[in-house]
């Protein structure tokens, strides 16, 4: 069971979502680029966004999953989310993904870290044993991003997701398990790395 935690880098803050932040997490995410390899906008307007967020708080209830909002502490602006979820706690597995990153703050210090502090908590304090990291099949960057960092291409699971329209698509698994996470942790680590991995959204 996952229970809410708020994580931080010297640049990010990781803050479990509520509805406080309805207005300038709908902000951060309402752009048509963001949600290319996705069917809809979450964050297309407030009534829309409310409802997406309740549904993360209800899950996180639960202790099924933690949303995050991701905060840019250098002027303290919410420029993303991110969670844990599909947690699997009798083979220590879970997911991270659902990452959505403004426009603006891609390709900057913002994902890179929010990954960072997500790793560190599932290995380091939750001690499991197995992180997968999931995107489109068509969604190259986000798959070439994730191979930078250490995660391992394991196939592409047909059809496995599907969309309010009754259509599925196809997702790339990738997976870091806890004997990577060193080298992985390092290389994360590096200045120069951390302001370019994880430049892409995936979910």
């Amino acid at each position: 069971m996952l229970k809410p935690v708020t994580l931080e880098s010297e640049l990010i803050k990781l803050e479990p979502i509520t509805m406080a932040h309805l207005s300038d997490f709908c902000k951060a995410g309402n752009f048509a680029e963001v949600w290319r390899y996705m069917q809809s906008n979450p964050c297309q307007n407030e009534d829309v966004a409310r409802a997406w967020i309740g549904d993360m708080i209800d899950e996180m209830a639960t202790g099924s999953q933690v949303a995050f909002v991701i905060i840019n502490k250098q002027n303290n602006q919410i420029v993303g989310s991110t969670r844990l979820f599909r947690v699997n706690e009798v083979d220590r597995a879970l997911e991270i993904g659902h990452t959505f990153i403004s426009p603006t703050f891609q390709r900057s210090h913002v994902n890179s870290h929010a990954k960072y502090l997500l790793l560190e908590y599932v290995f380091e304090t939750l001690d499991f044993t197995r992180v997968e990291i999931c995107t489109h099949e068509n969604n190259l960057p986000s798959r070439h991003a994730i191979a930078r960092i250490g995660g391992q291409f394991e196939g592409i699971l047909r059809k496995n997701r599907r969309a309010e329209d009754g259509s599925y698509r196809n997702t790339a698994l990738f997976s870091i398990i806890n004997d990577e996470w060193p080298q992985v942790k390092a290389a994360l680590l590096n200045t120069g790395q951390r302001k370019e991995v994880f430049s892409y959204d995936s979910n």
